[in-house]
């Protein structure tokens, strides 16, 4: 039986508002069968998700798949504060409202993220962790290709050709899809002109001490008590062997998968071999 997902409202930090799609909402979901916490990285919103998130709650689970804070559906920051300490913050006020065991599977910023907010939350409420292409001790070139890819885009494309242009050439090993219309779930257009769907402060305010922000990710790590799964594209320039290797050494209930067809996006670059690694790392007891 397909479920089809709803859109739903959590509140933030601050009172900001969190739009959110939500499958099997209200269905009586076994103690053991936990809910499936989905946060996208930097750029995207809830819909990098959609194929995952309808396979897991087509397999019984109870699904949500968050817009982060200036991205997507949800509010823009008024102050523009999206440092990582605030996202984590929205992220523990989502698990206090869900109110039942969770896993959290993020990518990227979203992965970061859950990092915090599993070691705040502790192994009662965050009982598995998903980690899709990141590690604390990410490749700064493969960050700062991202950032230059974001970045290209703040003023916008003339039209959704464009966007898909700059899309193919951020992700050459990618199919290009034989029309960009799928891109309206991440592009609005606004006065003739195609934006991301994310808040252009997210780029342009400055950010914290990156070192400091590195110890924070691996100090959090350490202290995970419970199982987490590292899916790595190994077509990624953001997360190398090397960084893999120091994770599994210093993160102690730690496994590993690396996705052939894959680079950072791996959700996207390879879909059904990512969905079958997080369906098995989350079914297993």
């Amino acid at each position: 039986m397909t479920s089809t997902p709803q859109t739903v409202e959590f509140s933030g930090a601050g009172g900001i508002t969190l739009i959110a799609d939500e499958w099997n909402r209200g269905t009586q979901t076994p103690a053991s069968r936990p809910t499936i916490l989905m946060l996208h990285g930097g750029g995207q919103n809830r819909f990098s998700w959609k194929n995952t998130g309808q396979i897991l709650a087509d397999d019984g689970f109870h699904v949500i798949a968050l817009d982060s804070r200036g991205h997507g559906d949800s509010d823009r920051a008024p102050d523009a504060n999206y440092d990582v300490e605030t996202l984590t913050a929205d992220v523990m006020r989502v698990l206090n409202a869900i109110d039942r065991p969770v896993v959290i599977i993020g990518a990227s910023m979203g992965g970061l993220t859950g990092i915090l907010a599993a070691d705040r939350a502790g192994p009662a409420k965050v009982i598995k962790l998903v980690l899709v292409d990141v590690v604390p001790r990410f490749e700064k070139q493969g960050s700062a290709r991202i950032r230059d890819f974001m970045m290209s885009g703040l003023d916008g494309f003339e039209t959704l050709e464009q966007a898909a242009d700059a899309v193919a050439a951020y992700l050459p090993y990618r199919k290009k899809p034989r029309s960009p219309e799928g891109l309206k779930k991440n592009l609005r257009l606004r006065d003739g002109r195609w934006y991301w769907h994310w808040d252009p402060a997210f780029m342009t305010k400055p950010g914290d001490d990156p070192e400091l922000r590195t110890e924070n990710f691996e100090h959090a790590a350490r202290n995970l008590a419970v199982p987490v799964l590292l899916i790595r594209g190994r077509l990624s320039d953001v997360v190398s062997p090397e960084g893999v290797k120091h994770f599994l050494a210093t993160v102690p209930r730690a496994e590993f998968v690396e996705l052939s067809n894959a680079g950072h996006t791996a959700a996207g670059d390879d879909n059904d071999a990512f969905s079958d690694a997080v369906v098995q790392f989350v079914e297993r007891s």
